[in-house]
């Protein structure tokens, strides 16, 4: 972790990834500026582990992190991840628990630290602010609900589908049509909740029937209408 010299300007932030912070004055710029710290992570640094008590939270300038939660046996189940302009970690804060998940880089990141009682006085003072935040964790939990529902309706070849285009759809594709996240097998895996072996499986599988390509971790998206189709997912 590296403590950043040049403080990236949070209204020049929020404009560029449309974040909630667009709804904030130019005197409440100035105090979150103020406020927050900003760091650099590399991949593999943990920012918070499940049941510490956290004392702010986090929004991303650049990069990926992956929120997860960690069953008995050791294994992640992936709940989100995080890009730009997106912040974490604000759920704890609010309802003053330890925190459900934990968060992981998976690119090189740079994150702004905002202090507790910072985040909770923006609340307090910005109505604009306070519905964008409720509206973002309403978002979550419905996001939370559809999956538990796909965990329990879909098959695992299903759900691996809808995770590629969710990941499409989130993150974006190249000049090639690449996804633009590169995970591991293991972290596709430990989204789609199902073994290393059968994500392996499939996507050799998806690969035979020319719906992707794969190159390492690079993922070559080459027909979505398919994906969608396997998905079961209606648009």
């Amino acid at each position: 972790m590296k403590n950043f010299q040049h403080i990236p300007q949070c209204e020049t932030c929020s404009l560029e990834n449309n974040s909630l912070f667009r709804h904030l004055s130019q005197e409440e710029f100035d105090h979150l500026n103020y406020h927050k710290t900003c760091y650099f992570h590399k991949r593999g640094e943990i920012i918070y582990h499940e049941g510490s008590r956290i004392s702010g939270s986090y929004c991303i300038n650049r990069g990926i992190i992956k929120i997860y939660k960690t069953g008995i046996d050791g294994k992640e189940q992936i709940i989100l991840f995080a890009k730009p302009g997106d912040i974490i970690g604000y759920r704890s804060i609010l309802s003053n628990e330890l925190a459900c998940t934990s968060s992981k880089v998976i690119e090189d990141t740079t994150l702004c630290f905002i202090p507790a009682d910072t985040l909770i006085s923006l609340v307090k003072s910005n109505p604009n602010f306070s519905m964008e935040l409720m509206k973002l964790a309403c978002k979550e939990l419905g996001e939370a609900n559809a999956y538990i529902t796909d965990i329990a309706q879909k098959t695992v070849r299903e759900r691996l589908a809808e995770i590629l285009i969710h990941l499409k759809d989130n993150f974006g594709l190249d000049q090639d049509n690449v996804l633009q996240i590169s995970l591991t097998r293991e972290e596709l895996a430990n989204i789609v909740g199902t073994a290393t072996e059968s994500v392996i499986r499939l996507l050799s599988e998806f690969k035979t029937d020319g719906l992707i390509d794969l190159n390492g971790r690079k993922i070559k998206i080459q027909d979505v209408q398919g994906l969608t189709k396997i998905g079961n997912m209606f648009r």
